[in-house]
């Protein structure tokens, strides 16, 4: 009995606190003066159309940086705790040896799509709604896909860290262009803008986010490999 007065004392509390907040909340009538500068000055600093994608990669890059970082720690985190000594070598129920065949026929038939999408989704991230974290999702998606088809397929873990290693490594060596070909530390002016609205334009905004899209695609995959066992 006490305790459920104290959890409601605690919901009571949290009320109160975040009441103040939810008083405030909404949507600006203006944009504040930071915004604003993003909006006005994204196109003509970087070429790039969709002003998110400069915001990410180029005005807040360093931020980037840090969470492809904690996404290659987490990704290491699971890989040293899920293994095989932990979960074993997964076996399919009696009597099933994979998945059903119209999961299987999906399989071969969207795995390619998916892909491609993935690809086209961070290929575009500066002309469209998108990127190089969502485009990764979406290429990850195809291995878990093709993983339900076939349970006990192998994922060649070799591949997945050499294109990691590599992508990251490319990733890195595009920011220090910018130092030294433009004004800092991924910044995409280190290669011709461009005109904007065009697929080759905004720098190297699309190479950056092609390497994003590959890292997260193979660190995400090496995250799904891990979850179901250790099979290296």
């Amino acid at each position: 009995m006490m305790r459920r007065y104290l959890v409601g004392l605690i919901l009571i509390g949290l009320a109160f606190a975040l009441f103040p907040l939810l008083r405030q909340a909404g949507v600006a009538e203006a944009p504040g003066p930071l915004a604003s500068a993003y909006l006005e000055n994204s196109a003509d600093d970087f070429g790039a159309a969709n002003v998110v994608t400069a915001i990410v990669v180029s005005y807040r890059g360093f931020d980037t940086l840090g969470e492809v970082a904690v996404l290659f720690a987490a990704t290491a985190g699971v890989g040293t705790l899920l293994t095989r000594r932990r979960l074993g070598k997964a076996v399919p129920p009696p009597g099933r040896q994979g998945g059903t065949e119209v999961l299987e026929t999906a399989s071969r038939l969207l795995a390619g799509l998916l892909i491609m999408f993935g690809a086209y989704i961070f290929i575009h991230g500066h002309l469209t709604p998108g990127g190089g974290f969502q485009g990764g999702v979406v290429v990850a998606v195809a291995l878990l896909l093709g993983l339900l088809a076939k349970p006990d397929a192998q994922v060649s873990h070799r591949v997945m860290t050499t294109l990691e290693s590599l992508s990251g490594a490319v990733y890195v060596g595009l920011g220090l262009l910018g130092i030294v070909l433009a004004g800092g530390f991924l910044d995409p002016r280190a290669l011709p803008l461009g005109v904007v609205g065009q697929l080759f334009s905004a720098g190297s905004i699309p190479l950056i986010y092609s390497m994003i899209g590959l890292k997260v695609g193979a660190e995400l995959s090496g995250i799904i490999d891990a979850l179901k066992g250790d099979r290296s």
